[in-house]
């Protein structure tokens, strides 16, 4: 069984690579130069990506080569694309590729999510060397394919529930490198497309079955938004972003994680005392069903670069 298990993985991984790569095998002119470059951007939740011909290395003319030149950023874009998007950390122990080869996303999928990609029209350069193409893919169109669940789980209930106020939203800091809990060492907090919260007896708090599938499913809402410290110490009546505001509200419970957790530290953990505070309310444990959750993490981390 185990043996299967192997050659099965095999081949997916063998059927990966030729995927990722196969595009490079169409027709192109030889000699053409075609890259992409852009970002993944954790706070607005979307991937901006730029992929560039050299028209000059194919002996392409404006304007009569235009519709060749898109042709070729056509047939190349899956091929350029798609090994961004399996790069991805879904959550603490696995990557989107990982999930790919595991047969939780298909390469159907996985294709129908880069082709869905919002664009402008291809346009040349001022000086016509390069014909550019634009593309922007929301992340919550990857993580909406792995909301399987239809009704949302509920958080655990305390046996002794401690008294909290209803709050608007849940704002957990983590900004710093912290301990990562079982490891004598410390780490800052990783983003990914499914993080849980623990408390520091490492209770599951927060996890992606726990929320509203007519919310998180539809690929417009994450289960966790990513941001900075700027946007929670605003001189603003709320001390918050206007744009947070209309998910965490103008009263939101402010936490800062203890520690971390994960094979890649994905997960925060928080004190007992704090996590109660969310499960002892009707109210509070709403705010986990609607996502209405922010992980504030280090600067750096909130923007990748390709």
């Amino acid at each position: 069984m185990k043996m299967l298990q192997k050659q099965q993985t095999a081949v997916i991984t063998a059927f990966l690579m030729f995927i990722t790569s196969a595009f490079s095998l169409f027709p192109v002119p030889e000699g053409s130069r075609i890259t992409i470059n852009g970002f993944l951007d954790w706070q607005s939740g979307e991937i901006e990506a730029v992929t560039e011909l050299d028209i000059t290395s194919i002996g392409i003319r404006f304007p009569s080569g235009r519709i060749q030149a898109e042709e070729i950023l056509k047939d190349e874009y899956l091929g350029l694309v798609k090994p961004i998007l399996l790069s991805i950390q879904a959550d603490s122990s696995s990557t989107v590729e990982d999930l790919v080869l595991r047969g939780d996303l298909a390469f159907r999928q996985l294709d129908e999510i880069c082709l869905a990609a919002s664009k402008v029209t291809p346009y040349f350069s001022i000086d016509l060397t390069r014909f550019s193409g634009r593309y922007s893919i929301k992340l919550g169109s990857i993580s909406s394919t792995l909301i399987r669940h239809r009704q949302p789980g509920e958080p655990g209930r305390p046996l002794v529930p401690t008294p909290a106020a209803n709050y608007t939203g849940i704002i957990i800091i983590a900004d710093t490198p912290l301990p990562i809990h079982g490891r004598n060492s410390s780490a800052l907090l990783q983003p990914c497309l499914f993080p849980k919260i623990w408390d520091d007896e490492m209770n599951l708090i927060y996890e992606r079955n726990l929320t509203d599938p007519a919310l998180t499913g539809t690929g417009e809402k994450p289960m966790v938004h990513y941001t900075n410290t700027q946007n929670i110490f605003r001189p603003t009546p709320s001390g918050i972003d206007d744009k947070l505001v209309s998910l965490v509200g103008d009263r939101p419970l402010r936490i800062f994680a203890s520690s971390v957790f994960g094979i890649v530290p994905t997960d925060p953990v928080i004190n007992r005392a704090d996590a109660l505070l969310i499960l002892s309310n009707e109210n509070n444990r709403g705010l986990l069903r609607e996502g209405r959750v922010v992980f504030v993490i280090n600067d750096d981390l909130l923007k990748f670069t390709f």
